[in-house]
Order: structure tokens, then C-alpha cells, then sequence
């Protein structure tokens, strides 16, 4: 932070005390509680940061705590500060309310209903109005009048406005007078840095020829953000700009060999219009922001009341400006693992780079592959019948499913990662940042989802006990991820689909199924299901005590007692079950177990090439633990819903 927030700021919803949290695009400072529902409404309406915890670039955090101190809310409550506003019953929030519905309601109609904005006299051409407002935008920008903008930007003004007689942008003009916080503000509202004034000038060009060479910077680090946002998130380093380097490609930790389906897959994703491209890494950007935004969130809350369900965000919000089947594309990114999510990072920072340079689309130093696949869940087939890539920004029509499995290239041992300008070793992609992927914020997560699932078993076990026992269930598939209502259930059903991978050092991961049974309808009774996830849960713990404890060297024992709790929970189930929500679900089960192993192995002394990470290798077992609790999990939902029927 550029400076210290004095004590007397308060959380611009509610008024109570010390706000930790800011709303970027509102300009206001938050409480915990309230960012919470923040968080839920989504970056469309509103972009959250942690005060202290997220990494800010000074003149941005110095632009909210501009537009906070001079008032900034008072724009988003105008009709609140009304005498009548009280009279007639209407009033914000404080600190005593409920989160819900009383917090969360107010903070809807505040900010997406935008209920209390000065409303302006209704007009015949709804475009004049805007025309008019993006105008006085373009005139303003010119002065350090940041809320004026604001108000501005709130009533409709566009931060992209080409102004017909000047010729120019308001960022243009911002850069020209090299008003540093207004450029900030209006990035945030999407203006671009790269636009081109009628005289073919950028706002980079206006700010270095007046000499505002802070701001000429800036803004070429705006107009990277997002491959410099994704390169960070996986490596913590960014490209140094100032001496031509723009991109940061970094290399995969551990290789598979690249499939004829690999490769057809990559040249679909190569062949991509630009448009699309960019919707999917932008959709990219958002699920990374709420990735790093669940870590900083689980690792500050200390694991009070107030991490409950109704504060779990499973995935992105949706945004009604989107169609309904790329929201659905964007929902589905938060099933990738963070070995799949990594890979899709990587494609995607590779192919931006060749995108913006004019490269050939073939290229001999392909680092990563990525596998869209496509599952239809009104088709109950085999997975290996599944396996047709489909690259696309969106999920595929209907109820098809988008996927990614990882799909590494070969290691390159001479360093000769694809970058721009200068090498990124494996060691340093290894250096993963403890801010963004904290272990320890990682382990808390998967604690409290083990206690969640400790309690829903003893619920389950109750449930079951009154029941009677079956040995056969009618012939049906679950081929839809169960619906249930709390957000944990949709982030295990998340998890769900996730095909088993095969992982370096692995060799094949056993699949559940032999190819001369009979497909089964036939499941455990629900108690026995239970039974064998409690001791994988329980195991499980113990792990991630170890791991809190930096014990490393109880990893292998303690994997090894949850690969064998695991093989005896796959028991259970038919050789061939007949649902393919079951046979996935065991797939994840036992590779994720597998992997676990394997990643647990790199903890033993002696000659390992690259050198051993520790941290990484335990973000790596921590995500494995995930999964495994996750599948068993679903894997109770399903006997249980079949059992019952």
C-alpha cells in the first residue's frame, strides 16, 4: 500500500469499522462481511482487492483512495442522503445487519440494480445522453477531478468515447495532461492504451512527448495486464516492458508425450478468430482473479463464522452481457485442477504472444497443449469415446461440458523455454509466489471442506440408518452433475466430470473398469460408501497436519494409507459400474491417489533433477488431497440419491 488507512475509514456499505477490502471500479473501501457479497455479484460489477494482501500497482491503489476520500460513495447513495430517503423507510446498511439477506439485498440494489445513482431527466435518444456524458468525460479527464469521471462513467459515460471533432479518446487527453489517476480510473472502466487517435498517436506517445515517463509506463503496463496478470499468477514474475519484453511463456514442470488429438486440438485453439480469442482470455483473466481472490480471502479470515457456505464463491458469477453458453464456459474453468488450469494459461500466453508478433502458426517449440473436450451428459458412453477436442471461447451448446486435460511437451534441458527476450528456467517457474497460491491458504480450504464433509456424512449416516438396505437399484445414469443447493455441493460436482490423467512417473493409472464386464447398475449400500470416505477424510487430515507442521517426511506414509484407503473404497463398486457419473468419479478417486504418491516421492532424499521444491511439491499434494476428498464425496451423493430411489 502507498500509505496506511487511517482508523476513521469505514466500510462504504455498512459503516463499520477498519474496511480491509476496496471495490476498484466503485472507488470505495469495505468490510469483510460486505465483501463477501461483493464477491458474489462478480468483476462485472464489482472488482475486489484485498488492502494489504494483493499486490497493487501504487497509482491504482492511490486512484481508490482518491475517490474514497473525496467522496466517491456518495455517488452510488445519492438518493440515500435524501431527508425523504429516511422518511419513506429506505436506509444503507450497518454494521449490526445480517449479511443476509440485509447486507447482501442493500449491496445488490447499490451497486447492480444501482438503485440510489442520481437519476437524469429521461430523454427521447437515450444515445444523445450518453453521447453528451462521454463528452463531458472527454473534458474532465484533463483535470484531477477524479469523482467528477466517476459520476460520469456511473450515468453511462464510455471510457472508449473517439471524440468526432477532437479526434481522440478521453485517454488521450488524460495522458497528454498527464493526469496519472485519471488514466488509471478510466482503464478500470475498459479504456485501451493502444487506441490510436486521427493522427495515429496512442496515450503511450502523448504521455512520453509531454514527458510523464511514470505514466507512459503505466499504461504500457495496462495494455499487457492480462498476459502479465496470467504469466505473475503462475511464476510471480512479470516481463520487463522498459527494455522491449513484453511476454513471459514459462515451461512445465513435467512433460507428456503430445497425442495426433493433442496437436489437432492446438491448431484449433491457433485457429480461433482474434474476437474469440480474446473472449476466452479474458474469461481466463476473470477465473484466475477469483482463484487468487479465494486464496487471499481463506488465508485472512482466520476461519471465524464468517467463512461460511453463503460466502463460498464456486465459480464466476454470471454476467447477463454474456451469452448463456459462454457464462456456462466461463462456470465450467473452475473445475480445471491446477495442473489443467496452469496448462490453459500457458496455451493461452503462447498463443497471444504469437498472435501479437505475426507468428506462423507452426512452431517447433510448443511448450504446452491443451485438449478441449467436449462430453455430451445425454450420452452415457465411455470417456475414451468422448475424447473429440473442441476448442472454443464458450461451452459447446446444450448441456455439453467443457474440459481441459494437460498436455505437456518435451523438457526442454537447455533452457530454451519460448519466451520474449530471456530465458525462464523450470526452477524459476517452480518459484511459485506464496501470495497467489499460498499453501497455507490452500490447506485451511481443504480442512474446512473435510469438516464440511465430515458433518454431511454424519447427516448421510443418519439418514441412511433409517433406511433399508438395497443390493440392486433401478438401471439409471446420473449423466447430470448432482444439483444440489449449497455452493460446497456445486464445487464438488465441479471436480466431478474430471477425467483421470496420466502423470509423469505415474505410468497408466488403472482405470476402474475391465473392458470384458459387464456394464453393472448395481452400487454399495450408502453406509459402506461412507464408512470408507471417513477413513479417506480422516486420513486426509493428518496429511494436511503434516503439512501445516512442515513435516514432509510423514507425506509418503500418510499418502500411502490414503492410496489404500481409496483402492479399498473403489472396491466397493463394480468392475464396470453402468453410470458414467460413478466410473468418472472413481477415475478421479484412484488418479488423484496415484498422483498423490508421486508427488509425495519427490520428498525423498537424493540426486532429483531440477532441485526439489518443497513448497511446490506441497501445493501440489494439497491439490491432490483436494481432489480425492472432493470425488469421494460425489461418489457418497450418487450411492446415496441411487440407494433411495
Amino acid at each position: 500500500m502507498s500509505k496506511r488507512l487511517r482508523s476513521s475509514e469505514v466500510c462504504a456499505d455498512c459503516s463499520g469499522p477498519d474496511p480491509s477490502w476496496a471495490s476498484v471500479n466503485r472507488g470505495t473501501f469495505i468490510c469483510d462481511e460486505c465483501c463477501s457479497v461483493h464477491r458474489s455479484l462478480g468483476r462485472h460489477i464489482s472488482q475486489v482487492r484485498h488492502l494489504k494482501h494483493t499486490p497493487w500497482p501504487p497509482t491504482l491503489l492511490q486512484m481508490v483512495e482518491t475517490l474514497y476520500n473525496n467522496g466517491a460513495n456518495s455517488i452510488w447513495e445519492h438518493s440515500l442522503l435524501d431527508p425523504a430517503s429516511i422518511m419513506s423507510g429506505r436506509r444503507k446498511a450497518n454494521p449490526q445487519d445480517k449479511v443476509h439477506p440485509n447486507k447482501a439485498e442493500f449491496i445488490r440494489a447499490k451497486y447492480q440494480m444501482l438503485a440510489f445513482v442520481h437519476r437524469l431527466p429521461c430523454r427521447d435518444d437515450d444515445s444523445v445522453t450518453a453521447k453528451d456524458l462521454s463528452k463531458q468525460l472527454h473534458s474532465s479527464v484533463r483535470t484531477g477531478n477524479l469523482e467528477t469521471c466517476l459520476r460520469l462513467l456511473s450515468l453511462g459515460a464510455q471510457a472508449n468515447f473517439f471524440h468526432p471533432e477532437k479526434g481522440n479518446t478521453p485517454l488521450h487527453v488524460a495522458s497528454k495532461a498527464g493526469q496519472i489517476l485519471q488514466a488509471e480510473l478510466l482503464a478500470v472502466y475498459g479504456a485501451d492504451p493502444g487506441t490510436q487517435d486521427s493522427s495515429g498517436k496512442t496515450p503511450v506517445d502523448y504521455a512520453r512527448q509531454g514527458g510523464h515517463h511514470e505514466l507512459a509506463e503505466r499504461l504500457v503496463e495496462i495494455q499487457y495486464e492480462l498476459t502479465d496478470r496470467l504469466a505473475f499468477y503462475l511464476c510471480g514474475r512479470k516481463p520487463d516492458h522498459k527494455n522491449g519484453q513484453h511476454f513471459i511463456i514459462p515451461q512445465m514442470a513435467d512433460s507428456l508425450d503430445l497425442s495426433e488429438l493433442a496437436k489437432a486440438a492446438k491448431k484449433k485453439l491457433q485457429s480461433l478468430s482474434n474476437h474469440l480469442f480474446e473472449e476466452l482470455a479474458m474469461d481466463v483473466y476473470d477465473e484466475v482473479d477469483r482463484r487468487e481472490t479465494d486464496a487471499v480471502w481463506l488465508a485472512t479470515q482466520n476461519h471465524s463464522t464468517l467463512v461460511t457456505e453463503t460466502t463460498v464463491v464456486p465459480f464466476l458469477p454470471v454476467n447477463p452481457e454474456y451469452s448463456s453458453t459462454r457464462n456456462q464456459g466461463r462456470q465450467k474453468l473452475a473445475r480445471f485442477n491446477a495442473h489443467e488450469f496452469a496448462t490453459l494459461v500457458i496455451d493461452i500466453l503462447s498463443d497471444a504472444k504469437r498472435r501479437q508478433q505475426g507468428s506462423p502458426l507452426s512452431s517447433s517449440k510448443d511448450n504446452v497443449e491443451l485438449i478441449l473436450k467436449t462430453v455430451s451428459n445425454q450420452h452415457s458412453v465411455e470417456s475414451q469415446d468422448n475424447d473429440q477436442p473442441d476448442y472454443d471461447s464458450v461451452a459447446s451448446d446444450e448441456d455439453t461440458d467443457l474440459e481441459a486435460t494437460a498436455s505437456k511437451a518435451n523438457r526442454q534441458k537447455s533452457l530454451d523455454s519460448d519466451l520474449s527476450d530471456g530465458p525462464v528456467t523450470v526452477q524459476e517457474f517452480m518459484e511459485v509466489k506464496n501470495a497467489l497460491v499460498a499453501s497455507e491458504a490452500k490447506i485451511q480450504q481443504l480442512m474446512k471442506v473435510n469438516n464440511n464433509l465430515s458433518d454431511e456424512l454424519r447427516i448421510m449416516q443418519k439418514k441412511t440408518s433409517r433406511l433399508e438396505k438395497q443390493n440392486s437399484t433401478p438401471e439409471s445414469d446420473y449423466d447430470n452433475t448432482p444439483n444440489d443447493t449449497d455452493p460446497d455441493d456445486m464445487g464438488s460436482s465441479r471436480k466431478g466430470r474430471q477425467r483421470s490423467m496420466v502423470w509423469q512417473g505415474d505410468g497408466s493409472v488403472p482405470d476402474t473398469a475391465e473392458a470384458h464386464t459387464a456394464p453393472s447398475p448395481v452400487l454399495p449400500s450408502t453406509e459402506d460408501v461412507i464408512r470408507k470416505t471417513e477413513q479417506i477424510t480422516k486420513n486426509i487430515q493428518e496429511l494436511l497436519r503434516a503439512a501445516q507442521e512442515n513435516k514432509h517426511d510423514s507425506y509418503i506414509p500418510c499418502s500411502e494409507r490414503i492410496h489404500v484407503a481409496v483402492t479399498e473404497m473403489a472396491a466397493l463398486f463394480p468392475k464396470k459400474p453402468k453410470s458414467d457419473m460413478v466410473r468418472t468419479s472413481l477415475r478421479l478417486l484412484t488418479s488423484s491417489a496415484y498422483r498423490l504418491q508421486s508427488e509425495c516421492k519427490k520428498t525423498l532424499p537424493g540426486d532429483s533433477n531440477p532441485p526439489t521444491d518443497i513448497q511446490l511439491v506441497t501445493q501440489q499434494v494439497i491439490q491432490c488431497a483436494y481432489d480425492i476428498a472432493k470425488a469421494a464425496k460425489q461418489l457418497v451423493t450418487i450411492t446415496t440419491k441411487e440407494n433411495n430411489n
